[in-house]
This record gives structure tokens, C-alpha cells and sequence, in this order.
């Protein structure tokens, strides 16, 4: 079951026109505190949490009401005013106090729960009953984690990559390696593919709106928005490579995370190969994919690794539950000459240790957790939306509708009376994609792919 904007939408009791609701997260660690931080300029936020030090810390650090208690605790949540809530989040780190907590809250309140949970077990019983645990919408870290990476594994040098318009648009951000041929080039000069749109560039902290004679530089971060050929085309002209990057995949540690990786490599016609330490956990593995090779072995062992012709391969996901062993798999992975590597990691702070150490791509499942309750609690009408760099901006797809400023214009209209900070990146109309130029019509019941300045973002609600 795919539970829908539109969904949550129709659940919530309150008038759409109102442009907040009050929203109570219970769980201040790493997710609930990005969450709070986030829907505080737009919403009434309530944080409930265990720890009266962490309660302190909100009160003074967000514009929140922070109660402290339990939030299995009827008396707690009272206290938290849960019967004028909209919206209630649970996102401890545990997954049966979520599934408590919704629960409590369905005997005292007509709030909206969501749930966060971390495997997969509870996830998939209440995606089978919607009605179970009083939880109407649940969201499963390992799960989200999984598709972000095997997203990302698809194209080589992609940091974060999304598809739009059932697949039919696509987005990737890039980092531009020093080595580059895009460096100290143009967007004109690039000469990229006719369907492709360079949307945005992220250069240290100054987020830019490029145009044709815009300079690449090298660490710049680039947005594309166009056809996957289109977008593959890219990628493997700023990686230097014309392979599938996904030829050979070599998954390090047979965890949740790795096995459901796995099973995504599987269900899209590849053989990964899996190497896990444990006996126990190699032979479940092995029983649990069929079309996956499962090496016994510890995959933080260069000579092991060495005889196994993991340099063969063409990208290495280290998914072990230690960020320290994470790091040094993807170091020993780099070392034989695989030219990607992606690391979990799981502590958020040591992100910037991977990438300096070399790593290409480091997952947090904290944050994308974050990301995906954040992008549910938008009221924009969209179809879906993508946060980049820590919601700085937004990708969001729209339906264009007969009252839309976008409706029978040319884009060199209808841009006009868009604020700074919007680009249309694709139009899918029909089935096909459209290119955007300025004399393009945009018509009712097309869906635009627009790319949005997340400080543009309340006025660009307002006219689209």
C-alpha cells in the first residue's frame, strides 16, 4: 500500500487553507530534532521527550513547546495538549515505543500518527493491515535507506539521485571532481544533452541559479534535472566512464540494510555479491537471495577482499553496523581501485570525515528518515517532493491545473511572475517528456518539475 499526499491530506480534520497545524514530535533524538527544527517557522511544534536535559536544551535552542515525559504515558501527552494536535510523530530510536505511542494517542485524540520504525517485521504487518497498531502512516528507516543507496548506486559520481513523472524525469546532484572536464567551463559549454537543464549549484555556502555563460568550478555541486539517458549521460561524462556502473556490486555486511539492498540489485536483473563474517547471518543471507553470492569472510580483510577480486568490481556498498568498519571497508575498496564507493553511516558527525577520507557517497538513515516525514507534513499540492543539501532547496512536482499562474503560458511568461529562486527543470505531458524552453506552452495537466529555493518556497505555494 502506497499511502498518498492526498491521503494524509483527506485524514487530517482541519481546513486546507490554513497555512499551519500543530504538530507534536515524541523522540528529541537526531530525527525528532530535524524535524522540529524544520517545521518550526511553519508550524506549532510540541516535542515531548525522556530526557529533562534535552527539553531544556529545545526550550532554549528552537521556537517549540518542549514537554518532558514519557509519551507512552497518558498523563504526559495530556500535558502536551495531544487533543489539538493535527499531527502526531513518534520517532524514538525504539520501534515498539513508536507503535505504543500512535497507539496511546488513538485512545485520547483524533491526531493524525505516524510511526517510525527501524526493521522491517512491524513495517510489513501494518503494510499489510493499515489498521493495525492505530498507526495510520509508518515510516521504515532500513527501508528508505536501502532505496536511497540502490537510487544512487545507479549512476557513477551521484551523490543524491530521484525520479519524477513514473520515472520518466530524473534528478541528480554531482560534485564536481577537480580532475573534471567541467571544470572552469561554462553550462553552455558543457554541451549537455537537449533534455538535460543544469537547475542549480550548490558552491560552498551560496546556492546559484545558473545561466548559459555560469562557470563551473571545481567542488561545486551541481542539480540536473532531464531524461534518464539524459541524466546517465552525465554522470558517466563527469566520472569518465561510459560502463554501467553496477555491473559488479560487492555489498559489505549482510545486515537489514544490506540484504535489502541486495534484493533491489536482484529485482532489477543484477548478482551482487555479499560478504558477512557471521556464519549464522551468511547462511540466511544465502537462503534468503537466490540470485545473490554470499562470501563467508570479514569484509574489513584486504588479503580476503584481495582474493576475492573485489577490485573487479565496479562499486562497493559497506552496510556493516559500525560506522568505524564502514570506513575502513570503503578505504581498503578505494585502495584496490573500485571506482565507487558508498558507506552507512550512522552517526551523522562522521560524514564529513568519509568524504574527506574518499568515500563517494555517505547514506545516513537518521536523516533520511528525517527527510521523508518532513517531505509528508508539506501542504504544497505536489505529487512528490526531493530535499537537497539539508533542505536548502527542494525538487517538487506539480500537476498544473486550469487556475495555475503556469497554465496556457509561454515559461518566459509565466517565470516572470515566479519569485527568484524557481527554475522548471522538466515537463512530462502525456507520457513524453517535454523540454523546457521560453516559448514553451505549459498546459493543464501537465507535471512540472520545478526546483525551488527553499526560501522561495512559502510565495512560489501561493501562485502555483
Amino acid at each position: 500500500m502506497t499511502v498518498t499526499d492526498d491521503t494524509f491530506r483527506q485524514t487530517l480534520d482541519y481546513p486546507l487553507s490554513e497555512s499551519s497545524m500543530r504538530i507534536t514530535v515524541i523522540g528529541a533524538g537526531e530525527v525528532g530534532r530535524t524535524i522540529a527544527a524544520t517545521l518550526a517557522d511553519l508550524h506549532e511544534v510540541v516535542v515531548v521527550d525522556c530526557d529533562e536535559q534535552i527539553v531544556e536544551e529545545l526550550t532554549y535552542a528552537y521556537d517549540v513547546l518542549a514537554v518532558h515525559g514519557d509519551g507512552r504515558d497518558i498523563e504526559t501527552l495530556r500535558k502536551a495538549e495531544i487533543d489539538r494536535a493535527n499531527l502526531v510523530i513518534a520517532c524514538t530510536d525504539n520501534d515498539d515505543v513508536n507503535t505504543v505511542i500512535c497507539a496511546t494517542v488513538t485512545m485520547i485524540s483524533d491526531a493524525f500518527t505516524v510511526a517510525r520504525v527501524r526493521h522491517r517485521t512491524l513495517f510489513e504487518t501494518w503494510n499489510d493491515r493499515p489498521d493495525a497498531f492505530g498507526v495510520d502512516f509508518m515510516i521504515c528507516t532500513d527501508s528508505l535507506t536501502s532505496e536511497a543507496v540502490f537510487r544512487i548506486s545507479g549512476l557513477p559520481a551521484a551523490q543524491e539521485v530521484d525520479t519524477f513523472a513514473n520515472g520518466l524525469v530524473r534528478m541528480a546532484a554531482f560534485e564536481i571532481d577537480p580532475e573534471s572536464p567541467f571544470v572552469d567551463q561554462t553550462v553552455r559549454e558543457i554541451g549537455l544533452d537537449e533534455s538535460v537543464t543544469v537547475a542549480a549549484i550548490f558552491r560552498d555556502d551560496e546556492l546559484v541559479l545558473p545561466a548559459g555563460e555560469t562557470v563551473i568550478q571545481s567542488t561545486d555541486r551541481i542539480v540536473v534535472i532531464g531524461s534518464a539517458s539524459g541524466v546517465t549521460n552525465v554522470a558517466n561524462r563527469i566520472s569518465l566512464s561510459s560502463r554501467s556502473p553496477t555491473d559488479e556490486v560487492v555489498i559489505a555486511g549482510a545486515s537489514e540494510i544490506g540484504l535489502r539492498i541486495a534484493r533491489l540489485f536482484e529485482e532489477h536483473g543484477y548478482h551482487p555479491r555479499v560478504v558477512e563474517q557471521d556464519p549464522d547471518r551468511a547462511r540466511n543471507a544465502a537462503e534468503a537471495l537466490p540470485d545473490t553470492t554470499v562470501l563467508k569472510g570479514d569484509p574489513t580483510d584486504a588479503g580476503f577482499l584481495e582474493r576475492e577480486h573485489t577490485g573487479d568490481a565496479d562499486i562497493v556498498i559497506a552496510t556493516l553496523p559500525n560506522d568505524e568498519r564502514n570506513l575502513l571497508v570503503s578505504l581498503v575498496a578505494r585502495q584496490f581501485g573500485v571506482g565507487e564507493t558508498v558507506a552507512i553511516v550512522e552517526n551523522i558527525e562522521y560524514t564529513e570525515l568519509f568524504e574527506t577520507a574518499g568515500v563517494n557517497v555517505t547514506v545516513n538513515p537518521r536523516e533520511e528518515t528525517a527527510e521523508e516525514i518532513i517531505r509528508f507534513t508539506r501542504l504544497i499540492p505536489t505529487e512528490k517532493i526531493v530535499l537537497l543539501d539539508h533542505d536548502r532547496a527542494e525538487v517538487i512536482e506539480i500537476v498544473v491545473t486550469e487556475e495555475s499562474i503556469l497554465a496556457d503560458r509561454e515559461i518566459r511568461d509565466s517565470t516572470a511572475s515566479l519569485p527568484d529562486g524557481v527554475i522548471i527543470g522538466a515537463i512530462a505531458r502525456t507520457g513524453e517528456l517535454v523540454t523546457p524552453r521560453g516559448t514553451t506552452v505549459i498546459r493543464p495537466g501537465d507535471h512540472v518539475i520545478l526546483f525551488v529555493d527553499t526560501d522561495a518556497l512559502d510565495e512560489v505555494t501561493e501562485v502555483i
